[in-house]
């Protein structure tokens, strides 16, 4: 797979918003300064190749970080995994729940 995409700025998120009413759409929230986020983003990586997501570095983006926080009414963390379908935030989860067999659940749910 393809290192994923990523989601720097307000124009990007509304995009990412456009597509989540085609397919839902994955957003990872990372922060390079934390062994937990470095460990689920190899997670992600890893177990779910096939399952293309956004990511967003907490540091270096932090406006567009804090802005996501806001538009989806979700409290900020960082590692965090968002899935937003049709325009909405429908899980979220951070830290050490991120786990692939519930992402693929989230998933399967929806379609």
């Amino acid at each position: 797979m393809s290192a994923p995409l990523r989601l720097t700025d307000e124009n990007g998120l509304k995009a990412l918003i456009a597509e989540s009413h085609v397919a839902p759409v994955l957003i990872f929230k990372h922060s390079t300064r934390c062994s937990i986020s470095s460990m689920a983003l190899n997670r992600m990586e890893k177990a779910v190749p096939y399952i293309p997501f956004r990511l967003v570095d907490v540091i270096a983006d932090r406006p567009v970080s804090n802005h996501i926080a806001e538009v989806f009414s979700v409290h900020h963390a960082s590692p965090q995994l968002l899935l937003i379908h049709r325009g909405a935030c429908v899980y979220e989860v951070s830290h050490l729940e991120i786990q692939p067999r519930e992402i693929h659940a989230e998933l399967s749910s929806l379609q």
